[in-house]
């Protein structure tokens, strides 16, 4: 059964697969797009857990590995949900709309979060709800972006995890990556989309998640639960790990990563050749340590050149002394490719 959004979608062309809008007719074309040009993408790959009541935000705060007493209405910021062993369960972007937190997340992850979550709710005066269908999620990137909202939004963010609500339009953030989310109740998101799209190129999600790839922003989906502690996979690069606030389940073991120099692993952004998609949780295997796995695939898509560009956390000696392959010690060779931020 489809939702009200993808029927909207499937009537505008989308072709969807379990649920996620794989392309509009044309993939490759949308993913030159992605690259060149001005695109819009139906994030559907993506879930929205709202969490509200008056004490929403201690609990979350209590959760996650970022300072949510500092997130105000007119910031978002990435965090992360770990184990009691420090591994990472799900990671976020959150945000907040009058007293209302939103937590986005990889849908497939959505229903056992929000189960997880409810369980260390108690006597808090809270309510978690799944927001993904009546609040569909468009991503905005390209050059002709900024021109596009500029016709919707009378004032747009200035800078990444800066956040603008418009009453009429739902609420806009700025991403990293010169990129825009738009957050918008169904009808509402409906017109935008035919807006958006009348001078932007429709595109499927996998090309926002090359985007993503591209600007170093992990997911952590059912394949990559409890592989990595949070600096493994670049969260405090990226601002989701906050050092100062109190406890949240894993925190020591994140600290202590942090504090005693213990990290081992590290994300890096890698480009690989062949018509084999890699898949998250795909071994990957480094000539440094005689035929045995280095690392795991964290996240991959087609590049518009050919090949597969992805993110995959390894050992740290095999990124500058070593030869990584994929999936096996004599598979394709990995080309190792600056991130975006300093590691």
């Amino acid at each position: 059964m489809t939702s009200a959004w993808q029927d909207f979608l499937l009537a505008r062309g989308a072709r969807i697969d379990t649920g996620a809008v794989k392309h509009f007719g044309d993939a490759a074309a949308e993913l030159r797009a992605a690259r060149d040009g001005g695109i819009v993408a139906p994030l559907t790959h993506l879930g929205l857990l709202g969490c509200s009541g008056e004490d929403a935000q201690a609990f979350l705060h209590g959760q996650l590995s970022n300072d949510v007493k500092q997130l105000t209405p007119e910031r978002s910021e990435y965090a992360g949900y770990c184990s009691a062993k420090g591994r990472m369960l799900a990671n976020f972007l959150l945000w907040q709309e009058g007293e209302a937190y939103y937590l986005q997340l990889a849908r497939s992850l959505l229903p056992a979060m929000q189960k997880r979550l409810a369980m260390f709710v108690l006597r808090a005066r809270v309510k978690l709800a799944d927001a993904s269908e009546s609040r569909p999620v468009l991503g905005v990137a390209g050059g002709a972006a900024v021109a596009a909202l500029r016709e919707l939004f009378t004032a747009l963010p200035r800078e990444a995890h800066q956040v603008v609500h418009d009453p009429a339009n739902g609420t806009l953030i700025a991403l990293p990556g010169a990129r825009f989310q738009l957050i918008a109740e169904l009808e509402s998101a409906k017109r935008l989309w035919d807006k958006l799209a009348a001078v932007l190129t429709p595109v499927g999600t996998p090309c926002w998640e090359w985007l993503e790839i591209r600007n170093g922003i992990p997911l952590i989906t059912p394949a990559t639960q409890e592989q990595f502690v949070p600096q493994m996979a670049n969260m405090e690069l990226i601002g989701a790990v906050d050092f100062q606030k109190g406890c949240y389940p894993g925190q020591e073991i994140v600290a202590r990563t942090q504090y005693l120099g213990q990290l081992k692993r590290r994300m890096v952004l890698a480009h690989v050749a062949g018509d084999v998609m890699p898949q998250p949780g795909d071994e990957i295997f480094s000539s440094a340590l005689d035929g045995q796995a280095s690392g795991m695939v964290v996240n991959a898509q087609a590049a518009p050149d050919g090949g597969y560009d992805l993110l995959a956390v390894i050992r740290t000696e095999s990124i500058t002394e070593a030869t990584v392959r994929f999936k096996s010690a004599d598979g394709p060779t990995l080309t190792i490719q600056p991130l975006p931020y300093p590691v």
